[in-house]
């Protein structure tokens, strides 16, 4: 692919010691580990790559300072389109909505999944007054739970409310407690401290990850046991992607129902892990006091509860 170098101000990076000697594609895979090989890969052959201001190949390894410079392509504006999809709205404001968001829904487009998101929803009920911090993909987002994951999830319909709520969640202010059911028998309450991050492997799971992991927390308390599970809530103090079903994965009690963590086979007829969003606790961005919303369980999860009870 013969294209030519486009003009945007291109991402540098010196090559360092520990990296010297290994293929380029190795190496930005490495220094960005939330993008793959194959994307660095293509964007060599595309003459996106340069080592010191020329052209390289896939297979080039750069030598102790070195620069490599990386042309990352402009994203493209899409076009999302508002639907009239029913929102569960637990509280609505001029600033803020908080919804319950079902189990199977994304939260916002994404390659795959381009429409019949929450942000869709959003868009439609909201008449496209969300902020706009978040670009054009995830306008109104704050923050994410899971696809499969059900519960309480805030959006912003104003760029101050949207600065206050992430700077809330920065500072780990938030209040944030979710109900699940994990396997085996935990005996007491506890708590899980340690750093998560990309999964060196498994591009699409998380890890702890002493070396490149962010620090998370996971407060739990034991609710009900049951004959092999037991239901638990989990208080946040961080809200690192998968954090709860990676933080009881490594402690051997891994969700239900999630066969990314867990076993691959359940014997419920679950569609993904069994957790849901229950409360959610702010102070909200005009008045300055306190607000939490609870989300009821969903029918799935008290039906649950209800068979393994007897």
């Amino acid at each position: 692919m013969n294209q030519d170098i486009n003009v945007q101000t291109p991402a540098l990076y010196c090559v360092e010691e520990q990296y010297a000697g290994i293929r380029i594609d190795k190496i930005l895979q490495a220094i960005y580990p939330d993008k793959t090989r194959s994307y660095f890969q293509k964007l060599i052959e595309a003459q996106q790559v340069t080592l010191n201001n020329k052209a390289c190949k896939v297979s080039t390894k750069p030598n102790l300072g070195d620069t490599i410079a990386v042309h990352f392509p402009q994203p493209v504006p899409l076009n999302i389109q508002p639907e009239n999809i029913p929102l569960d709205i637990l509280y609505e404001d001029e600033d803020i909505i908080i919804v319950n968001k079902p189990k199977g829904m994304v939260v916002h487009p994404a390659c795959g999944h381009m429409d019949g998101t929450l942000v869709n929803a959003l868009l439609y009920h909201c008449q496209n007054q969300l902020s706009g911090i978040n670009g054009v993909l995830r306008p109104g987002i704050v923050h994410r739970i899971d696809k499969d994951t059900t519960g309480s999830i805030i959006a912003c319909k104003t760029d101050f409310a949207h600065q206050a709520i992430a700077n809330q969640l920065k500072e780990h202010s938030i209040t944030r407690k979710y109900q699940a059911i994990v396997h085996g028998m935990i005996k007491e309450d506890g708590t899980v401290s340690a750093p998560i991050g990309r999964h060196p492997m498994e591009r699409k799971k998380m890890a702890v990850n002493e070396k490149n992991g962010k620090p998370a927390t996971t407060h739990y308390h034991v609710l009900q046991h049951f004959h092999k599970y037991t239901y638990i809530q989990c208080q946040l103090e961080t809200g690192r992607t998968h954090q709860i079903r990676v933080h009881m994965a490594s402690i051997s009690h891994p969700l239900l129902g999630d066969s990314l963590y867990g076993p691959s086979k359940t014997p419920f007829s679950l569609e993904g892990q069994c957790l849901h969003a229950k409360t959610i606790g702010i102070i909200h961005p005009r008045t300055n006091q306190y607000l939490e919303v609870e989300a009821p369980l969903p029918e799935y999860f008290t039906n649950l509860l209800k068979k393994l009870s007897t």
